[in-house]
């Protein structure tokens, strides 16, 4: 059976929408969370926050993160004029 959500966790589930948790995130890029943590240090990777114990990731910093790794595309051989 499910149970229906508290006010509470329908609150906290509205001020986390636009956010995606380190786990999550890990699973998605099919890295390791470990890999997240490490691209962290290093200032690599998309820009998290922290709260408490938790490694927030703002989906739309994700994205844009995502688009700026695009390799441009290789030019043919032969394709010059």
């Amino acid at each position: 059976m499910i149970q229906p959500q508290t006010e509470t966790e329908t609150a906290s589930a509205a001020l986390l929408s636009g956010w995606i948790t380190r786990k999550d995130l890990a699973a998605a890029l099919s890295v390791t969370v470990d890999t997240l943590g490490r691209w962290e240090a290093r200032r690599f990777g998309p820009p998290c926050v922290r709260a408490g114990r938790m490694v927030l990731y703002r989906r739309r910093a994700v994205q844009d993160w995502l688009a700026a790794q695009e390799m441009p595309r290789a030019k043919t051989a032969g394709g010059r004029k």
